[in-house]
């Protein structure tokens, strides 16, 4: 087709990579940038929602995200001092998704079970290595200029590359929201959580130190758990990085169950921010280069997700089907208006109920998880929104 017929995509992440698959399946010429020479392993995202795994089922994803992850059916929030105050069966949305459950699976095997697939469709090429400086673009295309002067040119461009992303800043493209003042710390620890009445998926409320604890598969049958800290910004990082420390740290969580045996830990600054726009032009954001978010909820790589298959789908049709380019105007209507209504919202929430520090205002929440957990109807209802089934419905209505 060449390059006034190409989609040029930056970045090689889960969001990326899902733009790529579900262009080249409908045979558009796709090249994909990415600056780093192989996919990284480190602690990333590692949940997928019910919508995320049916998108997911006509391209094949869905059922090896299934070979490799672990499925949970429910997930918990505790007190730290008091334990279990909700556990929420997922199950009751069997009646409106095919897959009524979290899956834990890390996100570089999804990115990998994507290359897979890529490689099935010559009209998709990934260049490693290619480190984007800059984007430009006129009536015609748009183009990436790497950072030893090559400028790559196609039809339409799509930014999936980080929440620094250089082709959002490079169009114009404002990151608006604000960043939180304490870091987070997480620690993989091969220690087996579910003895001690865990679920795969659980929050832990407390006003001095909340925790997020989850299973993900790693490489052996056990699997890994991990296990988020809040810590202070001004807390020296080596220290917080130390394998030594960091078990001394989930030994206070689980003094019981001590010693632990720490594998990886990983300390991230996080933001609650969404793209001023999601378009410029011939230029698109998805992904964290449109919105960040604290990992409370796993939502964050799912959203992203939905992203490209939404850009996708409006792109092919343009492309393909004859459609004005104005339906890509659409893109950004639909996601940026989910992202602040359900992804900053809710995610939003869930950090202000887990560090929650008004005892009366705490004890009014986890009697409403209680009476929620134990009513199907109010059950149906928070877990159609936390599966992320309604945002969804909510942007299909946008026109």
């Amino acid at each position: 087709m060449g390059e006034r017929a190409r989609v040029v995509i930056c970045g090689a992440g889960p969001s990326g990579l899902t733009a790529a698959l579900f262009l080249a399946r409908q045979g558009i010429e796709v090249l994909v940038l990415e600056r780093w020479s192989e996919v990284f392993e480190d602690p990333r995202a590692a949940t997928f929602h019910p919508p995320t795994m049916e998108m997911y089922e006509e391209v094949g994803v869905t059922q090896r995200l299934h070979d490799l992850g672990i499925v949970a059916p429910t997930w918990q929030f505790h007190d730290r001092r008091e334990g279990l105050v909700a556990e929420y069966d997922l199950s009751v949305l069997s009646e409106v998704t095919r897959y009524p459950y979290r899956l834990q699976c890390e996100q570089h095997k999804l990115c990998r079970i994507l290359l897979e697939k890529l490689e099935a469709f010559e009209n998709c090429t990934i260049r490693w290595g290619a480190d984007v400086s800059e984007v430009r673009q006129d009536e015609t295309g748009a183009e990436a200029v790497l950072a030893d002067g090559e400028v790559v040119r196609g039809a339409w461009l799509l930014g999936s590359d980080g929440g620094r992303s250089v082709v959002r800043k490079s169009a114009g493209i404002g990151f608006e929201g604000f960043t939180y003042e304490e870091r987070f710390l997480v620690i993989t620890t091969t220690h087996d959580f579910q003895p001690a009445g865990y679920a795969f998926s659980n929050y832990v409320s407390d006003p001095k130190e909340w925790t997020a604890l989850f299973k993900v598969p790693g490489r052996t049958p056990e699997g890994l758990w991990r296990v988020v800290f809040p810590v202070p910004v001004e807390a020296a990082e080596a220290a917080l990085l130390s394998h030594e420390s960091a078990a001394e740290r989930v030994a206070g969580f689980r003094p019981e169950d001590a010693p632990f045996d720490v594998v990886h830990t990983n300390l991230y600054q996080v933001h609650q921010r969404v793209a001023t726009s999601y378009r410029a032009g011939r230029v698109f954001v998805s992904g964290d280069a449109a919105h960040v978010n604290n990992p409370l909820g796993g939502m964050g790589m799912n959203f992203g997700i939905h992203d490209a298959i939404s850009f996708a789908d409006l792109l092919g049709q343009v492309m393909l089907g004859g459609a004005e380019a104005s339906l890509m105007d659409r893109y950004d209507r639909q996601r940026r208006k989910i992202a602040h209504d359900y992804l900053q919202s809710m995610t939003i929430s869930n950090k202000k109920v887990m560090e929650e520090r008004d005892p009366e205002i705490r004890k009014l929440r986890q009697q409403e998880m209680r009476e929620t957990a134990a009513d199907r109807e109010k059950l149906f209802a928070f877990l159609y929104r936390t599966s992320m089934l309604e945002g969804l419905k909510a942007a299909a209505a946008i026109a």
